[in-house]
């Protein structure tokens, strides 16, 4: 319940209507009268059935005679191949060799890195790669280890599949699909 100050009195009832057809908010209605809350002036508002509001000078047109905007489907977003990047600066691309007719066949990445180079996240370092190889819940999970590009968490080797552009990338699911 309201207190003395906040009841609807003839007076406030009346202000109320004038600030709502107005135009005016809840919470600006509410502030204007003092002592009252939005959803005590939202309340009232429907229970008085106040629902028309001034919006513009001009009268409101029906939904049907309102020219209708022309739609259209919406555009798929242009894929962005990711870029790396240091502090929000954006680095020079990696150089990548050639695209050929066979694509490279990594058969697996334990082969590439010597184990006695991979190091535990202990041994970890800011200069080295931080490539995950084989199970985090085993063991002999390890980092790659080896030198990494300066300001991006891979070696070359790395990167060069962390970070693949987009054509490239649709290519290898095509023929991982085949």
């Amino acid at each position: 319940m309201m207190d003395a100050g906040g009841t609807w009195t003839d007076e406030r009832v009346e202000l109320l209507k004038k600030l709502w057809t107005d135009g005016l908010s809840a919470s600006q209605i509410a502030a204007e009268l003092g002592n009252v809350t939005r959803n005590a002036v939202i309340g009232k508002v429907h229970r008085l059935g106040l629902s028309g509001r001034a919006k513009d000078a001009k009268p409101a047109a029906s939904a049907a005679a309102r020219p209708r905007k022309a739609t259209r489907a919406p555009s798929a977003p242009t894929p962005i191949a990711p870029q790396p990047h240091v502090n929000n600066v954006v680095l020079a691309p990696i150089p990548m060799p050639p695209v050929t007719q066979e694509p490279v066949a990594y058969v697996e990445d334990d082969v590439a890195i010597p184990m006695s180079e991979r190091v535990t996240i202990m041994d970890l370092r800011e200069s080295m790669c931080r490539w995950p190889m084989g199970d985090p819940t085993k063991p002999e999970f390890r980092f790659c280890g080896a030198r990494s590009i300066t300001g991006l968490p891979y070696c070359t080797h790395h990167a060069r599949i962390a970070y693949q552009p987009v054509a490239d990338r649709k290519r290898e699911r095509k023929l991982a699909r085949a």
